[in-house]
């Protein structure tokens, strides 16, 4: 087996990984508040980041294809180690149910594999800083939103009756279809723009633009994660920080929504099981402070503080462990 053809099989695994975890994300309020049962969430879900990529763009890509990495001392073997460093954390956070960000292990990933095989010198700077700040400034975005938007919809709705609650609960409809395109232009696109990384480096392309089957390839693969689910994480999200109400979920996802889609616009990439996690906190808040439980989200924070330099350090490993495989 050729380097390129593990740098796509996992590439393709990783967006499959990150569909299935990050469905939590997308469907847990839509879930919790009764909204949508979960697999017509899911499903819908799944259809609407299949088709984020091709209505919001693939700016992500580039950002993680060319933006990141000296490419001309870069090869597919570092790629791919990458690839399964962040693939065996993904596997991992799911198993002890953290929502862990696919994001920050295949950043680590790249940094490690990259470490190992040519030295740190062949990083950009101002790529990793970029992609660094949109990551960690994303979920910060989200609490703020969430709890800013909380108060202007309890203040509009302070006259309301109960049956308000329909349309919040009717709404979530169009907000998790919303959630769902800006996921899928975010998070596939992280994919594509690595396996033409690959292909770019092994010779099957003569310049960085991304083939029409990788793009369907990488937003199937995720959308099929999607459409599965991880169960572990839905029941997380859902219900550990506090009882969610038809009127949380919409907040939660109108908040979560506008700070994906406008990341996914300017080829930031980011986490959007962060960004859900810390809108869902962000609203609770905005109702009143004492109605989250904080406390939950200390094991959630570890896992966040822990994935980059983990995924460094076992992408390091697994370069070693290819190296060994391919090595002449």
């Amino acid at each position: 087996m050729e380097p390129i053809t593990i740098l796509i099989a996992f590439a393709l695994l990783y967006a499959f990984l990150n569909g299935f975890n990050d469905s939590s994300s997308i469907v847990a309020t839509v879930i919790s508040s009764q909204a949508l049962p979960p697999r017509l969430a899911l499903g819908l879900t799944a259809l609407a980041e299949m088709s984020g990529p091709f209505v919001l763009g693939v700016a992500v890509a580039r950002t993680f294809g060319q933006g990141l990495l000296d490419t001309a001392h870069v090869s597919v073997l570092m790629i791919a180690a990458a690839l399964v460093s962040a693939v065996v954390w993904n596997i991992i956070t799911w198993f002890f149910g953290i929502p862990s960000s696919s994001s920050h292990a295949l950043v680590g990933g790249l940094i490690g594999s990259v470490w190992a095989g040519a030295g740190l010198a062949y990083v950009q700077p101002a790529g990793i800083l970029k992609v660094i700040l949109a990551l960690f400034l994303s979920p910060l975005l989200g609490l703020l939103v969430g709890f800013l938007l909380t108060r202007l919809i309890f203040y509009l709705a302070r006259n309301a009756n109960n049956r308000i609650n329909v349309f919040f609960k009717n709404a979530q409809i169009l907000t998790a279809l919303s959630l769902g395109i800006s996921h899928g232009a975010n998070d596939s696109p992280k994919a594509m723009g690595i396996i033409t990384l690959g292909l770019l480096l092994d010779g099957g392309l003569q310049d960085f633009t991304i083939p029409v089957w990788v793009m369907l390839a990488c937003a199937g693969a995720m959308a099929l994660g999607t459409s599965i689910g991880g169960w572990r994480l839905i029941k997380r999200l859902g219900l550990r920080f506090y009882k969610i109400r038809p009127i949380h979920g919409f907040g939660t996802q109108v908040s979560a929504a506008l700070v994906v889609f406008g990341a996914s616009l300017l080829g930031g990439p980011v986490s959007t099981t962060q960004v859900v996690s810390s809108a869902i906190m962000g609203v609770g808040a905005g109702e009143r402070i004492k109605k989250v439980r904080w406390m939950e989200s200390y094991d959630i924070l570890i896992a966040w503080g822990l994935t980059i330099p983990a995924s460094m350090l076992l992408s390091a490993g697994c370069y070693w462990l290819l190296q060994l495989v391919f090595s002449p």
